[in-house]
């Protein structure tokens, strides 16, 4: 389940490009389909089934050209979960310095979502 979902930044690059930081209530939760509206000059953006956890922003009138043309959004998300992403208490020394450093993976997800007008 979504706990709630936040619009981070909007930017236009080939298409309407939409951040989103989304806050699960379960870590082994993976209940999220996300879904995108537009109501005049505002995108709504909510997880299928439920109303309670969406987000909205107003576009510009080069977004909105953009929005409309395409019917189609760029989605960017970022995971946490609540509780789980905080302060570590047990902390390593750096390891992304030595010669075989790996990057840590990352909760991101990215789609395209179709737009309903």
């Amino acid at each position: 389940m979504v706990k709630s979902i936040e619009i981070k930044k909007i930017s236009i690059r080939e298409k309407l490009v939409v951040d989103v930081n989304v806050l699960m209530k379960d870590p082994r939760d993976y209940d999220f389909s996300p879904r995108a509206s537009m109501e005049g000059s505002t995108i709504n953006l909510f997880n299928e089934g439920e109303e309670a956890s969406s987000a909205s922003i107003e576009l510009d009138s080069e977004q909105m050209q953009v929005a409309e043309r395409d019917r189609a959004l760029d989605l960017r998300v970022k995971f946490a979960v609540e509780g789980m992403h905080g302060i570590l208490t047990h902390k390593t020394k750096n390891v992304m310095t030595g010669p075989n450093s790996k990057k840590l993976a990352e909760p991101r997800w990215k789609t395209i979502l179709p737009i309903s007008m």
